[in-house]
């Protein structure tokens, strides 16, 4: 159950306007654009900022938004972020307001991330109840996997062109209930990693293997060991992933290939570790392949950074959802191994990353029936305006 106190009116408001929420979730989520291709999204977004009387500026790393408002003579500022792209995903959920675009669908919920402060930021401008600088940042590509929007806005003089003190985001949870909050101090999401391994060897005829280098064998091998890499080199109270995704080899079975290729994901909770995996991998896979007179082409891609809260601005995060939601319905989040660009941000300010339950039932992101759940709007835009009327005090 939701607390009620002297200051819960703003969620009262937000529960009041569920239903122009949730009109303006499902026209986005119908209108759904791939990362660094959101121009309609920003448009939209620009204008109703522009509306409420904020400064706005567009095309901000690409199509990033930020918008700006200061009142009062406080000199302490919060920026908090939302992310705008969907997926190439076609929807198949049946749903009224599904995308109308074939091969694009919000299968993220980032129609929702942007719906609720969207919806926070109206409310802060009528009510003006801040003593400070608020920034808002609507960002393209979160998507992206690298290269992404936050290292876009970023590059283009994010930090720069708008300074901020500490800054915040969320994500939804599914398996969660509807409006659960849950929050972590330290790592909360996993560094993601690419590697792309080409075993060069010696092809040749089956029946004659010992006038070949055979490169399937090898990449078998690697396969093999790579196994170990976790369990006898990273430290027994970490955490890290490693998954060999794909391997490719051959056409027929009565020929052994000059090469083979196998994609790896990498995913740690710690830089150090993160160090780690990549020189054992790379060492391990060049020494096995050396070992069977093959060569090792290694294509290793860093992906985003760990998301790492820090302590302060997290517990402030967890006071003012608890005064929000009451302490029954805040929750310390597990590890999560997926990633998030929000990274990036963390990595040169302060701040927290949050999740917000979608609901226990919910599919999971990156599916084609997954829905946003809208009885989370109102709590995660209540969230975002107390959040900011608490810290612009």
């Amino acid at each position: 159950m939701i607390m009620e106190d002297r200051d819960a009116a703003c969620l009262r408001h937000f529960r009041e306007k569920l239903p122009e929420l949730a009109s303006i979730r499902h026209y986005l989520h119908a209108h759904p654009e791939l990362s660094f291709a959101e121009e309609q999204t920003a448009a939209f977004v620009a204008e109703k900022l522009v509306n409420w009387g904020y400064e706005v500026t567009t095309k901000v790393g690409g199509l990033g938004v930020v918008a700006r408002m200061t009142l009062g003579s406080g000199d302490r500022s919060i920026a908090i972020r939302a992310d705008m792209d969907a997926l190439p995903i076609t929807e198949n959920t049946g749903l009224e307001y599904a995308s109308r675009y074939p091969g694009k669908m919000h299968a993220c919920g980032h129609d929702g991330h942007t719906t609720m402060l969207l919806g926070a930021a109206q409310y802060l401008a009528q009510t003006r109840r801040f003593n400070g600088t608020l920034t808002l940042v609507f960002q393209p590509a979160e998507e992206a996997g690298m290269n992404s929007g936050a290292q876009a806005m970023i590059a283009d003089g994010l930090f720069e062109r708008f300074p901020f003190d500490a800054i915040y985001g969320l994500h939804n949870h599914p398996g969660a209930p509807e409006g659960m909050i849950l929050v972590r101090s330290g790592p909360i999401m996993a560094s993601a990693d690419t590697v792309k391994l080409t075993i060069h060897g010696k092809g040749g005829h089956a029946a004659r293997p010992h006038l070949t280098i055979d490169p399937v064998v090898v990449a078998c091998n690697v396969v093999v060991s790579l196994q170990s890499v976790i369990s006898r080199n990273v430290d027994p109270t970490q955490t890290a992933v490693m998954t060999v995704g794909t391997i490719h080899a051959g056409t027929a079975s009565n020929v052994i290939p000059d090469s083979a290729s196998l994609d790896l994901s990498v995913r740690s909770f710690n830089s150090h570790v993160r160090d780690l995996l990549e020189e054992r991998v790379r060492r391990m896979v060049t020494s096995i392949a050396t070992a069977h007179g093959a060569t090792a082409e290694i294509d290793y891609v860093r992906g985003y950074p760990v998301v790492v809260n820090t302590p302060k601005e997290t517990g402030f995060a967890r006071e003012v959802a608890e005064e929000l939601v009451g302490n029954a319905n805040v929750t310390t989040c597990e590890l999560i191994p997926g990633s998030e660009d929000f990274a990036y941000y963390l990595e040169r300010k302060p701040g927290c990353f949050l999740r917000l339950g979608n609901g226990v039932d919910s599919a999971f992101v990156h599916n084609a029936r997954y829905n946003f759940a809208d009885a989370s709007l109102p709590i995660g835009a209540a969230l975002w305006t107390r959040l900011a009327e608490r810290y612009l005090v």
